[in-house]
């Protein structure tokens, strides 16, 4: 069981247990915090018949990312890397819906698997919706949402919500020694202050060695940059051709940077205000938005730098 699972566990075993169980599951709570872990183990139980809890169960169907179009998804027919979609699509749906025309393969029970249903593009969203008005006898939904406020609201009322909490410090710690012994204490302690509580965000940022990004980024709070050349390192260390999981982390970890300022007693907080404001738009953004690595790098530094004066404490 993972850290923080406890009270999930039991409210989902309650209604399993109960005459009858909701159709329909939020699972809510920051990224990295094993909300999809959970639900595949859920689904597990949830369709489970004698020894019919393989690794792919034909009544657990997953819904995430396909390939971005028929170019990719040649690709991975042929095994070979393919770039991911940023949304979920209207099309993955249907195949869904179509699938619930039929009976359960190996009981009386199927789960559906949505990760994440708050990048549903609004089409699909739409389309889901329908099913979980009239849901097929035996059919369960679980719903894993990093930022639940952006599924349509009626998705939201049909979902019983279940509630992920972040992860202590200490427990943070200690995971990151069992999980990234490499790990030094320092890299451990930047990780553990970016990630905001969320477990798998933390050891992203050890396995991405962000460490080195994240005390750039301080710099640029602390120094400024009026030579740009604090932004010209902060693009090297970010790289020049990053995934889209790397840039979402460098979002993240920008905004945690910029979090902590706030919490200091600074002499003018609104530059830094307006920062975190802008950090939380680009990384609203990102989903969807194709990014320059470099323009988006030299972004995050200006806005670092335009917010370092604020950064000077009051009392010098």
């Amino acid at each position: 069981m993972l850290i923080g699972h406890e009270e999930a566990w039991r409210e989902w075993r309650r209604a399993m247990a109960g005459e009858r169980m909701h159709h329909a599951w939020l699972l809510a709570g920051r990224r990295g915090v094993g909300k999809a872990s959970f639900a595949l183990a859920a689904a597990r139980q949830l369709v489970a018949t004698g020894n019919a809890q393989t690794e792919q169960h034909p009544d657990i169907h997953m819904i995430s990312y396909a390939p971005k179009d028929d170019k990719e998804e040649r690709k991975r027919a042929e095994g070979k890397p393919f770039e991911l979609a940023r949304s979920i699509r209207i099309a993955q749906i249907r195949a869904m819906q179509s699938r619930l025309s039929t009976r359960p393969t190996l009981g009386d029970r199927r789960a559906i698997i949505i990760d994440p249903a708050d990048d549903l593009e609004r089409n699909a969203a739409n389309a889901l919706l329908k099913s979980l008005e009239e849901p097929p006898a035996g059919t369960y939904f679980l719903l894993v949402a990093h930022s639940p406020a952006r599924l349509l609201p009626t998705i939201r009322s049909r979902c019983r919500v279940l509630r992920f909490p972040t992860v202590s410090d200490m427990e943070m710690d200690n995971l990151l020694q069992d999980l990234s012994p490499a790990a030094d204490e320092a890299t451990r302690a930047a990780a553990i202050a970016a990630a905001a509580g969320s477990p798998g965000a933390a050891r992203e940022f050890v396995d991405m060695e962000l460490g080195s990004v994240a005390q750039a980024m301080r710099d640029i709070l602390d120094r400024g940059d009026p030579d740009f050349r604090l932004r010209g390192t902060l693009a090297g260390l970010i790289g020049a051709r990053p995934d889209r999981d790397r840039i979402r982390a460098v979002l993240e970890l920008a905004r945690s940077v910029v979090a902590q300022r706030l919490e200091a007693n600074m002499a003018d907080p609104r530059r830094i205000i307006d920062t975190h404001s802008e950090l939380v738009r680009l990384t609203g953004e990102q989903p969807t938005y194709n990014f320059d690595a470099g323009l988006l790098a030299m972004e995050i530094g200006t806005l670092l730098a335009n917010a370092a004066k604020a950064s000077e404490r009051a009392d010098g």
